[in-house]
C-alpha cells in the first residue's frame, strides 16, 4: 500500500522512479552476482557450463522478488535470500552461485550501477536547465529592471544578468557532478574484511573481469563496504542544487508578489485552480513545490556524513539510513529538475511592470550615479556621498521627485547642469558592463557544453 507521496507517484518523474524500483535492484544485484559467476568461469575457478547457467538465470523473469521475500522471512538477511532464490533455480549450478563474495561486494557494486543511470539522468536534466537559461539569458539581455538588495530597490540591473549567475551556477553543478561521478561509479569483489581471501589466487582478476563486464571500475582499496565519503559527495552536491533550485524558485516567488508582478510561474488559464474559495488566485505552486522539497533534500546531508563513519571494517549503521537517503536524493533532485525546466521555459515576463517598477522612487534609484557625477566635477567623494545622501531623505521624505530635489540644491547646481542631471538619472545609462557580462558567460557556457560534447 502507497505511503509516501513518492510511493503515491505525487513526487518524481517516470524515468528516476523505474531505476529505484524494486524489482529493478533486484535485477541489478542479479547482474553482478552473473558477472561474478562469469569471471570465475572465466579464470577457471568453476566450470564454464556452470557459469553460463548462471549468467542465463540470474533475471527477475526466474528470481521472483516473492521468493526473495519468503526466503528473508524465514533466514533474516535479504543478500543471502537473493543468493538462495538464485541457486534454487540453477540447478546443480546453484552450488557456484555467490563463491568468494561478501553480501556487500553485491550491493555496493549493485548501487553503483543504479548511480551511474541515475546521476547521467540528473546530468542531462542540469543539461537542459543550463540550455534554458542561456537562451532566456540571451533573450533579456538588455531587459532592464529594478536590481534589489536587503529587498530593497538598489540600482538597476538586466533580467538577462539575473538569469545568467542562475545559469553559471547550474554549470558549476554539473562540473562538480560529473567530477564526483568518477568517484562515485566505483564497484569491488574484496571480501568480508577488504582483503579477497575468499576468492583465492584469481581475485584480483576476478574482480577485474566483472568490473569490466558490468562497465565500471573497481575501487582502489576497500573494506567490507565501499567507503561512504563517496556516497556522501554525492548527496551534498545534490542538495546543492536543490539549494540553487531554491533560489530560482524563490526570486521568481518573490517577483511574482502581487506588489512587484514582474515575472510569473506558468499558469494554465483554461483548467488551473489557484484557490479553493478564491477564484482569482495564481499562486506560485510550482516554485514554492521546489523551495518545500529543498528543505527535505537538504535533509538528506546529515545521514549522508554519519555514514561515513564505520566500526572497524563495516557495521550496519549505514544500511537502513542510505536506502532511504539515496533514492530520496535522486528522485527529488531530478523532479525538482524538472519542475524547474518547466518554470523557466514558460515563465511569463512582464517587461512593462518591470520599467514601471523602475519608477517607484522617483529618480532615489539613481543616487550612486548621481554621486559619481559629482565626484567626475570635482567634488570630494565623501562630500558628495553626504549631500546625496541628505537630499535623498529629502525627496522620501517630502515625497518630491528627486530631479526636482537636486535641481533646487545650490551646490549641486554648481557642479551639474539640468542636462548632466537628466543623464546621471536615466537608468538605462548605468548598467554598467551587465550586457557585456551575460554575452561573456553564454560564451563561456557555449565552449563548455561543446566540451561535453554538445551542439549548443
Amino acid at each position: 500500500m502507497p505511503i509516501l507521496p513518492i510511493d503515491t507517484g505525487r513526487y518524481g518523474t517516470p524515468e528516476m522512479l523505474e531505476i529505484f524500483q524494486e524489482e529493478k535492484w533486484v535485477q541489478r544485484m542479479l547482474d553482478v552476482e552473473a558477472a561474478l559467476a562469469w569471471a570465475h568461469g572465466e579464470v577457471g575457478d568453476i566450470p564454464r557450463e556452470a557459469a553460463e547457467k548462471i549468467v542465463e538465470m540470474a533475471s527477475t523473469k526466474h528470481v521472483r522478488v516473492s521468493r526473495i521475500k519468503e526466503i528473508e522471512k524465514e533466514i533474516g538477511h535479504d543478500v543471502m535470500a537473493l543468493v538462495k532464490a538464485l541457486a534454487e533455480v540453477c540447478g546443480p549450478s546453484g552450488a557456484y552461485v555467490h563463491l568468494g563474495a561478501t553480501s556487500y561486494d553485491i550491493v555496493d557494486t549493485a548501487r553503483a550501477l543504479q548511480l551511474r543511470d541515475a546521476v547521467d539522468i540528473i546530468l542531462r536534466k542540469l543539461d537542459s536547465l543550463e540550455l534554458i537559461l542561456m537562451k532566456a539569458a540571451e533573450k533579456y539581455k538588455e531587459t532592464i529592471m529594478i536590481g534589489r538588495t536587503h529587498g530593497q530597490h538598489a540600482l538597476p540591473i538586466t533580467f538577462g544578468l539575473k538569469l545568467a549567475v542562475w545559469m553559471r551556477e547550474v554549470s558549476r553543478h554539473i562540473e562538480r557532478l560529473n567530477g564526483c561521478k568518477k568517484r562515485l561509479i566505483v564497484g569491488k569483489m574484496s571480501g568480508a574484511v577488504g582483503t579477497q581471501a575468499g576468492l583465492g589466487p584469481n581475485a584480483l582478476r576476478v574482480q577485474e573481469l566483472v568490473m569490466k563486464r558490468l562497465g565500471i571500475k573497481a575501487a582502489e582499496v576497500t573494506t567490507q563496504i565501499v567507503q561512504r565519503d563517496r556516497h556522501a559527495e554525492l548527496i551534498c552536491i545534490l542538495a546543492m542544487i536543490g539549494s540553487t533550485l531554491d533560489k530560482m524558485a524563490t526570486e521568481i516567488r518573490e517577483l511574482q508578489r502581487t506588489e512587484i508582478g514582474e515575472v510569473y510561474e506558468p499558469f494554465r488559464r483554461e483548467r488551473q485552480v489557484g484557490s479553493s474559495t478564491m477564484p482569482h488566485k495564481r499562486n506560485p505552486e510550482l516554485c514554492e513545490r521546489v523551495c518545500g522539497l529543498a528543505k527535505v533534500l537538504r535533509s538528506l546531508v546529515i545521514p549522508a556524513l554519519e555514514n561515513v563513519p564505520t566500526w572497524h571494517e563495516r557495521d550496519l549503521t549505514q544500511s537502513s539510513s542510505e536506502r532511504f537517503i539515496i533514492p530520496e536524493a535522486c528522485i527529488l533532485t531530478d523532479y525538482m529538475l524538472h519542475l524547474m525546466i518547466g518554470i523557466i521555459s514558460g515563465m511569463e515576463v512582464d517587461e512593462d511592470r518591470m520599467l514601471k517598477n523602475l519608477k517607484l522612487t522617483r529618480g532615489l534609484i539613481m543616487s550612486e550615479a548621481v554621486m559619481l557625477a559629482l565626484v567626475r566635477k570635482g567634488m570630494g567623494r565623501q562630500e558628495a556621498h553626504e549631500l546625496v545622501r541628505r537630499l535623498a531623505i529629502k525627496s522620501r521624505s517630502e515625497g518630491t521627485g528627486f530631479k526636482k530635489v537636486l535641481m533646487e540644491d545650490e551646490t549641486v547646481r554648481r557642479f551639474l547642469t539640468e542636462r548632466e542631471i537628466d543623464s546621471a538619472l536615466d537608468p538605462r545609462r548605468y548598467l554598467g558592463t551587465a550586457v557585456e557580462q551575460v554575452e561573456k558567460a553564454i560564451l563561456k557556457t557555449v565552449e563548455e557544453r561543446r566540451a561535453r560534447g554538445l551542439e549548443e
